[in-house]
């Protein structure tokens, strides 16, 4: 946790900011931006290892709204050894993420009002299901033609199951409901520090009564075409309160080809 939170403090003091926005005042807005991420690794042999991540980050920009719309999932399946020292495929990771997130711009500084929305589902994970809902307030704290800031903050409402595994493989795992208000804070980062290389960093915050969820994401990015990009990243869940057995941080690292139009 230590760990995490000097992660979680790194991205908040110095990194943060808005992914995808128009860069420069005076240059028209595009009515879309859209990235595609994919990244796959298959293994044969002495392992047998196969993973998929998919992801899609569609950003629309009105005159008074810039929205972002984020679906992403990942699978990953691999060769476990059985309790008879038998080897067979075995599912590991599947996980599913939507998000929906509407800014409504107040003036010229590009401060405004958003609402945001997420659902997860994780068949691996801590929660088989996370959804959120939040109100606030935000503000570019930084912007230029190379480094965009953001900062947001506000209230909201998160309900989610939390996992509680059994210890007999031929009982079920059981699910606890918890719901409640919660506080959710983000900040984002985009440094382009090249013509053709670009750093991000993303963090957010949902703090409530029965958790506290919190994402980190860094990566770099460089161009391999006008329209093709290879991204390298290393992403960070971590959930304050989750059932015995379970860990509380799981970490992604990842090599993937995006395309953007």
């Amino acid at each position: 946790m230590q760990k995490l939170s000097k992660i979680v403090g790194l991205g908040l003091v110095v990194v943060g900011g808005f992914i995808g926005s128009a860069l420069a005042a005076d240059e028209p807005k595009r009515p879309w931006d859209v990235e595609v991420d994919l990244g796959a690794i298959a293994t044969s042999g002495n392992t047998e290892t196969t993973s998929i991540q998919a992801k899609l980050d569609a950003k629309q920009n009105l005159e008074k709204w810039e929205n972002q719309y984020i679906l992403s999932s990942l699978f990953k399946e691999d060769e476990v050894v059985q309790d008879d020292d038998t080897t067979s495929k075995e599912k590991t990771a599947e996980k599913y993420f939507g998000s929906a997130k509407f800014a409504y711009l107040l003036g010229v500084e590009k401060s405004y009002l958003f609402g945001f929305g997420s659902h997860t589902t994780d068949y691996f994970g801590a929660y088989r299901t996370y959804n959120t809902i939040a109100l606030g307030y935000g503000d570019w704290l930084y912007s230029s033609k190379t480094l965009n800031w953001f900062i947001e903050a506000g209230p909201g409402y998160f309900e989610g199951k939390k996992v509680v595994e059994s210890d007999d493989p031929l009982v079920p795992d059981t699910y606890v409901d918890e719901s409640g208000a919660m506080l959710r804070a983000a900040t984002a980062l985009e440094w382009k520090i090249t013509a053709t290389a670009t750093f991000k960093q993303t963090v957010s915050v949902e703090s409530g009564s029965d958790n506290t969820r919190t994402q980190a994401e860094t990566s770099l990015a460089t161009s391999i075409t006008d329209a093709m990009k290879m991204k390298v990243g290393f992403a960070v869940a971590n959930d304050t309160d989750v059932a015995p057995g379970k860990e509380k941080t799981d970490t992604t690292t990842f090599v993937n080809l995006v395309y953007s139009f």
